[in-house]
């Protein structure tokens, strides 16, 4: 008996069905299992999050269900658990399958305005919720611990075959993170924690944002950390296996419309502050991303690679940083053009 069928059998509708790969993640195997005329997803999950996740998900979940919204839920194991593991010791989870499609990058201005619409709604969903999280991923977004993280890295793998090239593009990117601005001490919100695209379902007819899914990075966060991650995953059309980008300034505008239009009854003092934190946002995460990237590049053991279009993680995370540091320049030099952009995308 494999490992998925061991999983597999810890489900009594799941017993003896074939579970084929889903999805594109690097992060948590995941396969789609046909049982009894529906589909559940399974999912091996990464060790970097703790089992305590899962009751996270669980009341996140129950809380979006219940103000009425489409949400994937976990299904529990045959004695009751909200996830299982196994003979490796290894963590698996089995959720509702949700209907849809989702897209690695942004095809059209409406995907992400109707994006940011999905997100503003889900964030409604949550507000004014006193819940405290189980799972706390330390560091989530602690920019200077990412940044010391490769200053590290570069000095103690000079002998690294990529060393010479990490360099090149981290010693600019560090001369920049002396510019960013502070926003760690911002109000925290009830966050998804990454909302890269890939991790938005959408109506496959419609087109309308149907849910969030792969919600093991929920967490309290400024709003800065949560939609400048979205930003930078939304506004890129190139994605993030190229050596450059730059901010698309439509699908900027457009995911910001979105978002406004989502969240109806918010003030716009609220609004204001969002249009600063939108730009400073995106700067700060693709900045604080290229950091990570750059840094796995030569520490080699963090991030998932793709194995069949590089020869190495090292390889794969080295154009990964390439691209998100361009990224990050672009939004940091037209800061001032894209904090104008939001205020007119955000008006109520």
């Amino acid at each position: 008996m494999n490992e998925l069928d061991f999983v597999c059998s810890r489900y009594a509708k799941l017993a003896g069905r074939n579970a084929s790969p889903l999805g594109t993640g690097l992060i948590n195997d995941t396969f789609v299992v046909e049982a009894a005329g529906e589909r559940v997803v399974l999912q091996r999950v990464h060790k970097i999050f703790g089992p305590s996740v899962h009751d996270d998900i669980e009341a996140v979940t129950a809380r979006v269900q219940q103000r009425g919204m489409t949400t994937p839920r976990l299904v529990r194991a045959d004695d009751g658990g909200l996830y299982v593991r196994d003979r490796e010791d290894r963590v698996w989870r089995a959720m509702t399958f949700v209907d849809g499609v989702a897209f690695d990058k942004a095809d059209s201005p409406a995907r992400v305005r109707e994006a940011g619409s999905l997100v503003a709604r889900w964030h409604q969903c949550l507000k004014g919720w006193s819940y405290e999280y189980a799972h706390v991923r330390a560091g989530a977004h602690d920019t200077q611990k990412h940044l010391r993280v490769l200053r590290e890295a570069l000095d103690a793998r000079r002998e690294h075959r990529l060393h010479a090239e990490v360099a090149s593009f981290a010693e600019p990117l560090l001369r920049a993170a002396e510019g960013l601005p502070e926003l760690a001490s911002n109000e925290p919100i009830h966050a998804h924690g990454d909302l890269k695209l890939s991790n938005l379902m959408f109506d496959s007819n419609t087109g309308a944002g149907v849910c969030l899914v792969d919600l093991d990075t929920v967490a309290k966060m400024p709003w800065a950390f949560e939609m400048g991650d979205a930003l930078r995953s939304w506004c890129n059309p190139a994605g993030e296996n190229v050596t450059e980008a730059t901010v698309d300034r439509a699908l900027f505008r457009a995911a910001l419309e979105g978002y406004g239009q989502g969240a109806k009854d918010a003030t716009q003092t609220e609004r204001d502050a969002w249009a600063e934190q939108a730009a400073d946002g995106l700067g700060t995460i693709a900045l604080e991303l290229a950091a990570r990237f750059l840094g796995d590049a030569l520490i080699e053991g963090y991030f998932g690679w793709d194995p069949k279009r590089f020869p190495a993680r090292g390889e794969h995370n080295l154009v990964r940083g390439r691209g998100q540091w361009s990224l990050a320049k672009d939004a940091i030099a037209h800061r001032d053009a894209l904090v104008e952009e939001a205020k007119r995308a955000l008006v109520g």
